[in-house]
C-alpha cells in the first residue's frame, strides 16, 4: 500500500495557533478555494460550513466562505453546531462535503479546519493529499456567473437534535432523570440540553454561555471536576461533559465519580452484547485501559487496538467491518448510529442501558476495573530514535519480566511534540510506577547523550 505524504493535515485535520501559518486568514481563503475544486469535482459544488464558538471562527468562515466561490462552489452555513453534526447534515442535504472550523478541546486562542465527505465521514488521504496539490496552484477566481452563492440553514439545530433523539428506540424517555450537562462553552450549548430535555429528562445546563474566549476553559469533558462538583450540588443522577466542538464525551456518576471513555466504551459494548446487536470486536487504541481489555474478554468480546487516535480508530472499525470503538479520551465511534464520532449520541446509547436496566451508572460500570496506570512524558530530540538504545531496549524486556504478564508497557513517540510517552499499567499501583521512572530514566540518559 502506498503511503500518502501530507504537508498541512494532520490526524485531525489542520490545526494550530490563530494567527501563525497555516491558521491565518489568507492561507485558510485559499484552502477553501482548493478544497471547493476537490469537494466539489464528482458531484457538484455545495459545501457545508460549521463551526464552534471560538471569537475565530468568525474570521475564517468568511475566509472560507469567499476561497468557496471563488472556485465556484455553492455554501451552506450552519453557524455553530457540533462537528458530529455537520458530519450527519453533510451526509442527509447530500452535500459534497462538510467542513468544520474548530479546535476541538483546545484553548480559544487555537483553532482548525476539519473536512468531511459528502458520506459524513473524514476525508481519505489521497483527497486530503490533492487538496493540498491544489494549495500549490496560483489561485483563480471562476467568471462571475459561476461563483458559488452562499446560504444559511436556519433549522440546522432542529435536524440535529431529532437525529440525536432517533439513536435510541422510540420507547425510551428519561423522565425521572435529574442530568447536568456541561457543554464547555462549545458547539453543543444550544443543542445538547434541548436533545436530554425534549426526551424527558430534567436538565441543570452549565457551561452554556460562549463568549468567544471561554471555549474549554475550567470545564467540558478536559475538566470534568466542574461537572463533578455540579452533579454533587445539585443531586443529580449523572452528568455530562461534552468538548467544545461535542465529539468527545466523559461522564459522572451520581456520586461524583468520573466514568471515563473505556468505562463507557465497556457499557455500551456489553449494552450490545446483551441485545444480541455486538458484531464482532470493539475497537480501542494502544492507551486503552488494560481493565477494559479484561472485562470484555470476560464477556466474549475482543479489544482490538488501533493507533492513538480516533481516525485510526475509525480506520480498523471500516477494515473489520465492525460498529463500536473509542478513546479513553471519550472518543467514541458507534457506527450503527452514525459516521463519526459523536459525544451526544454515545451519551444517549449509555443513559438508554441505564433506563433499560433500571439501574445507575455506577453500578452499569461495575464489571470493568480499571488498572493503575501511570504516563510519563520524556522530552527528546528531533529525529532521536528510543528503539536502537540497546539501554532501553534491556530496561524494557527487565520491566516486561517483572510484570509477569499482570501488566503492559508502551513507550510511544509523539506525533505533535518531541517528547517519547512512557506508559506502564499493571495491578500493583506501586510496581507501575516504579517501572515507569525507571524506564523515563534510561529514555532520560540516552537522550541527553544523543
Amino acid at each position: 500500500m502506498t503511503t500518502v505524504t501530507r504537508s498541512f493535515f494532520g490526524t485531525d485535520g489542520i490545526r494550530g495557533r490563530v494567527g501563525e501559518y497555516p491558521i491565518t486568514a489568507e492561507f485558510v481563503l485559499k484552502l477553501g478555494w482548493a478544497a471547493g475544486r476537490v469537494l466539489s469535482r464528482k458531484q457538484g459544488g455545495v459545501v457545508l460550513i460549521g463551526k464552534d464558538t471560538r471569537i475565530s471562527g468568525y474570521m475564517f468562515e468568511s475566509a472560507l466562505q469567499a476561497g468557496l466561490s471563488a472556485a465556484g462552489v455553492n455554501i451552506r452555513l450552519l453557524g455553530p453546531m457540533p462537528t458530529p453534526a455537520i458530519a450527519y447534515l453533510t451526509r442527509t442535504l447530500h452535500a459534497s462535503g462538510g467542513i468544520v472550523i474548530s479546535a476541538s478541546h483546545n484553548p480559544f486562542d487555537d483553532n482548525g479546519i476539519k473536512f468531511f465527505s459528502s458520506q459524513g465521514t473524514k476525508l481519505a488521504d489521497q483527497v486530503e493529499h490533492d487538496i493540498e496539490q491544489e494549495l500549490n496552484q496560483p489561485m483563480q477566481t471562476v467568471e462571475s456567473s459561476k461563483l458559488g452563492k452562499a446560504l444559511r440553514i436556519a433549522d440546522a439545530p432542529g435536524r440535529y437534535i431529532e437525529f440525536c433523539k432517533s439513536t435510541i428506540p422510540m420507547e425510551i424517555d428519561l423522565r425521572g432523570l435529574k442530568i447536568v450537562v456541561d457543554c464547555a462553552h462549545g458547539a453543543t450549548y444550544h443543542v445538547a440540553p434541548a436533545v436530554f430535555a425534549e426526551l424527558g429528562a430534567e436538565v441543570v445546563a452549565i457551561g452554556d454561555d460562549p463568549d468567544g474566549l471561554n471555549i474549554n476553559r475550567d470545564c467540558g469533558s478536559t475538566c470534568p471536576q466542574t461537572l463533578q462538583q455540579a452533579v454533587l450540588a445539585h443531586g443529580a443522577d449523572v452528568g455530562i461533559a461534552l468538548d467544545g466542538d461535542g465529539d468527545r464525551v466523559i461522564m459522572v456518576d451520581r456520586h461524583g465519580a468520573v466514568v471515563d471513555g473505556d468505562e463507557l466504551l465497556y457499557i455500551i459494548a456489553c449494552a450490545r452484547k446483551r441485545l444480541g446487536r455486538c458484531r464482532g470486536a470493539v475497537v480501542g487504541t494502544q492507551m486503552s485501559n488494560l481493565g477494559l481489555e479484561h472485562a470484555l474478554r470476560d464477556r466474549g468480546i475482543e479489544l482490538m487496538r488501533a493507533a492513538v487516535g480516533d481516525r485510526y480508530v475509525m480506520e480498523m472499525l471500516q477494515q473489520h467491518n465492525l460498529l463500536l470503538g473509542g478513546e479513553s479520551s471519550g472518543h467514541l465511534i458507534c457506527l450503527d448510529r452514525t459516521t463519526t464520532g459523536d459525544g451526544i449520541v454515545a451519551a444517549l446509547q449509555v443513559l438508554c442501558e441505564m433506563v433499560d436496566r433500571g439501574t445507575s451508572l455506577d453500578l452499569l460500570k461495575t464489571g470493568m476495573h480499571k488498572y493503575p496506570q501511570c504516563l510519563i512524558n520524556v522530552a527528546i530530540k528531533p529525529g532521536f530514535d528510543f528503539k536502537r538504545s540497546e539501554l532501553v531496549q534491556r530496561t524494557l524486556q527487565h520491566e516486561e519480566q517483572g510484570l509477569a504478564g499482570e501488566g503492559r508497557i508502551l513507550l510511544r513517540p509523539s506525533g505533535t511534540e518531541p517528547v517519547v510517552r512512557v506508559m506502564v499499567e499493571g495491578r500493583d499501583a506501586t510496581r507501575v510506577k516504579s517501572s515507569a521512572r525507571r524506564l523515563a530514566d534510561a529514555l532520560e540518559q540516552v537522550a541527553q547523550q544523543s
